[in-house]
C-alpha cells in the first residue's frame, strides 16, 4: 500500500466514526491493515486539507489522551472543543500551558470508544472532500 492509498483508507475509516464516539490512531491503523503504523495515521490526519469536513478530532491516543501539538499551537484546544460540542466529556488537561505535557485532556474510552473489528471500505459519501492539497 503506497502513501496515497494509506491516507485514503485512513480517511474512509475516520469518516465512519460516529458522532459522540472516538477511536485511537492505533485502532485505525489496525482497521486499514497496517497495525504497527499508528504514527502514520497521525501523519495522514496532519496532511488533511484544513477545509475538509472529516471528523479528525474523533481520533485520540490509545490511552484516551488528546495529544499536544506543541507549544504555541491550538490543535489540542480545537480538538477538545469539537469533542465537547458532540457531548463527549473531556477531563483534565491544561491546554495551552507551555511546558505542560498534559495535552488537551482525556476521554474515557469505555464510555466513548468506538472499536469495531472491521469497517466497510466501499465508497463512503463525502470522500471527494478528503484529499489534501
Amino acid at each position: 500500500m503506497d502513501a496515497a492509498e494509506f491516507h485514503a483508507a485512513v480517511y474512509r475509516v475516520v469518516r465512519q466514526i460516529p458522532p459522540g464516539k472516538v477511536t485511537s490512531y492505533g485502532h485505525i491503523a489496525k482497521l486499514v491493515g497496517m497495525p504497527r503504523h499508528s504514527r502514520h495515521v497521525g501523519q495522514a490526519l496532519k496532511y488533511l486539507d484544513p477545509q475538509s469536513n472529516l471528523p479528525w478530532y474523533r481520533v485520540i491516543s490509545s490511552s484516551g489522551q488528546i495529544s499536544s501539538r506543541g507549544p504555541g499551537t491550538s490543535g489540542a484546544r480545537r480538538q477538545r472543543d469539537e469533542l465537547e460540542a458532540e457531548g463527549i466529556e473531556v477531563t483534565g488537561g491544561e491546554v495551552g500551558l507551555e511546558g505542560g505535557n498534559d495535552g488537551g485532556g482525556r476521554v474515557n474510552l469505555r464510555t466513548y470508544g468506538w472499536f469495531p473489528d472491521s469497517v466497510d471500505f466501499g465508497e463512503v459519501q463525502g470522500d471527494e472532500d478528503l484529499e489534501a492539497d
